[in-house]
């Protein structure tokens, strides 16, 4: 295939073919795959379905705990999780610049592949362009996946059920991707430790609602961090949120580096955090469940749902003053997923 990416392997012709065959059909094999039809014929039981697209565009495209490929596996699988579904199958399409080493895309394939093996998915389709140097940054990726969603988990994605003394839960440190990517990038010249959060969450998710029936929301804190996720939930709502900064779990590594180039972790990206709605009674199970994961060690139930200052939410600050959590204006973080 040679070194690079040329024009002609987004040709159709035999550059192209190859492409797929030696690269693509071979880490993502599969039965449905093997077939190479122009589209996947797929198997699903439930009488209703989740269904997402995404596009990563992160800079760079490799970065401590991971890299594009495996960002855009993990966020599209955690998007059809926190609906309440079980992820089934994923499509994957590349938007790759002329020039770019093949050594580098065959590493984020093969990491697309690990994490899609690991998430108990299937990659049955895909597409490939190639466009003119200058035209793209290295590469883009798009992925949409679909899952089964059953009835006793539909409401979960609205939000609908929420109701006053509702627990709010997240997994884990927050602002840990968004720092990552920033500290990679070759402008910054930072030296520091920290990994990105990326991580598919099925798996923990799926565990967790088989142990409650009293879930009431989910939502991933991607873009806009945490503070978009309460912002967005409390909008429009006939309730408020309260949480506490002292029970938000950040790394002191991650807290000084947004401290020194004057960012807020409430506002950073995560790309392995889910905040969790649910019933005040079963919130310490659902707790213990997360603690039982790998991904759940530092999970905290950060705040509740409240009757006061309806559609707005609302942090008690370490020091015991009180302050609005307010939506994020603008981009904080250029292409950080």
């Amino acid at each position: 295939m040679g070194k690079n990416i040329l024009l002609g392997h987004g040709s159709g012709g035999k550059l192209s073919h190859d492409l797929i065959s030696d690269l693509f059909v071979k880490y993502f094999s599969n039965d449905i795959l093997a077939e190479q039809t122009d589209a996947a014929v797929l198997n699903v039981d439930s009488e209703k379905l989740a269904f997402t697209t995404d596009s990563f565009v992160v800079d760079p495209i490799f970065f401590p705990g991971g890299n594009i490929g495996k960002l855009a596996i993990a966020g599209t699988v955690n998007d059809v999780a926190v609906s309440g579904a079980t992820p089934l199958y994923l499509s994957t399409s590349f938007i790759i610049e002329e020039g770019f080493a093949l050594n580098d895309l065959e590493e984020i394939v093969k990491t697309m592949a690990e994490e899609a093996r690991k998430a108990g998915v299937k990659i049955v389709t895909g597409d490939t362009k190639v466009v003119n140097r200058g035209k793209c940054d290295k590469i883009f990726i798009n992925t949409t996946g679909i899952g089964e969603l059953h009835d006793r988990f539909s409401h979960i994605g609205s939000g609908d059920f929420i109701q006053a003394g509702d627990k709010i839960i997240i997994n884990g440190s927050i602002g840990d991707h968004g720092m990552s990517v920033m500290a990679a990038r070759e402008d910054m010249k930072f030296k520091t430790d920290i990994q990105s959060d990326c991580a598919c969450l099925n798996h923990m998710i799926k565990a967790v609602l088989n142990i409650t029936d009293k879930m009431h929301f989910m939502r991933d804190a991607t873009r806009g961090g945490l503070a978009t996720v309460l912002c967005e939930l409390a909008q429009n709502k006939n309730f408020g949120i309260e949480i506490n900064e002292e029970n938000l779990p950040v790394k002191e590594n991650v807290r000084g580096m947004c401290e020194l180039l004057g960012f807020d972790p409430l506002y950073v990206a995560n790309e392995g955090k889910v905040v969790m709605v649910v019933a005040a009674e079963d919130s310490d199970r659902v707790l213990a469940e997360l603690k039982n994961d790998k991904f759940g060690l530092e999970a905290s139930i950060i705040g509740e749902i409240v009757d006061d200052h309806k559609g707005k939410a609302w942090i008690t600050t370490g020091i015991g003053g009180r302050r609005i959590i307010d939506m994020l204006a603008g981009e904080q973080l250029p292409r950080i997923c």
